[in-house]
């Protein structure tokens, strides 16, 4: 009988248990820390408590259940096995939603307009057709290549920046870091997509948002981890930057003392972006336990070496 474990230090999965067992028969799940955690062959997580991997010698796969894996991986000793993530085509249809929001946003100066209704001042903000307004995208992958495609068919001058080339219809497309700066200038809307990895923390910083043209806008849908938050309320102090929407966090729940609950021109939501469905993360895992009992390659595994 295989055990998993379910994994998490700010999350209650106990709830998963039975999802798993409903696809898996005969599956015995453990919730960390209860007893027996160490005995497990798979550990099916959310942000892991820092070394807990090491306290568990039997185990053989490390399964994130949403598509990053950063928090499960970060301080641990994987120990070259297999870590793999949940991979939901439903999850682009709703990055696509928030992101496309989130341009609208600043593209039609709602941000000004709601400034306004606070202090109840009409003035109706200058507005600008969709080709006049320059979104740079973060990252290449599945959710960036779609939101590019999708903001493209609204005839909005679209950048995308990722660390090898890309060939993207319709898209003017930025490779290395070479070409960063070139494609930040070139940014009104700067929209983070990107996975965390050693290259990419920290990298919503000061001389990211000086590359901006003055007055840009930011969203981040990647990793709080990405954003270096004291960077972020001088820029908008100064001008350089005119509004951000914040999707994820370094630390989440965000404290309710945190000043980007009341700083101008930020847009706080809760982690909201694009979730996968329950059923979705469950099918995925269950096959995976069954394919690693069977011996069979496992699906959506991560390269460690790139981070995703």
């Amino acid at each position: 009988m295989t055990r998993v474990a379910l994994i998490s230090k700010s999350a209650k999965l106990g709830y998963f248990g039975p999802l798993l067992q409903a696809r898996v028969p005969g599956l015995d799940v453990v919730v960390w820390p209860d007893d027996g955690f160490q005995d497990a062959e798979v550990a099916v997580c959310w942000n892991a408590p820092a070394g807990v991997y090491a306290q568990m010698p039997a185990l053989k796969m490390i399964h994130s259940i949403a598509a990053g894996v950063d928090n499960v991986v970060a301080e641990q000793d994987t120990r070259g096995l297999p870590v793999c993530r949940v991979v939901d085509p439903g999850l682009v249809k709703g990055m696509i939603e928030y992101v496309l929001w989130s341009v609208l946003y600043f593209h039609r100066r709602l941000d000004f307009a709601l400034a306004n209704q606070r202090e109840g001042i009409w003035n109706r903000p200058p507005q600008a057709a969709a080709e006049q307004c320059r979104v740079g995208i973060m990252g290449a992958g599945n959710l960036g290549s779609a939101i590019a495609r999708k903001l493209c068919e609204m005839s909005y001058q679209v950048g995308v920046w990722s660390r090898s080339p890309r060939d993207m219809e319709g898209v003017q497309t930025f490779a290395g870091p070479d070409a960063f700066k070139t494609f930040l200038g070139q940014s009104d809307i700067l929209i983070c997509l990107l996975p965390l990895t050693d290259e990419t923390r920290c990298i919503l910083s000061k001389d990211t948002f000086d590359a901006l043209p003055p007055g840009a806008a930011i969203v981040n849908c990647g990793r709080g981890e990405h954003l270096v938050v004291p960077d972020l309320l001088a820029a908008l102090e100064s001008g350089q930057l005119r509004g951000a929407v914040l999707d994820v966090f370094a630390s989440e729940p965000l404290a309710a003392d945190d000043p980007l609950w009341r700083t101008p021109g930020v847009v706080v939501t809760p982690h909201m972006a694009s979730m996968a469905s329950q059923a979705v993360v469950a099918t995925q895992i269950a096959d995976n336990i069954n394919r690693l009992v069977a011996g069979h390659p496992l699906h959506n595994e991560v390269d460690m070496q790139r981070g995703y």
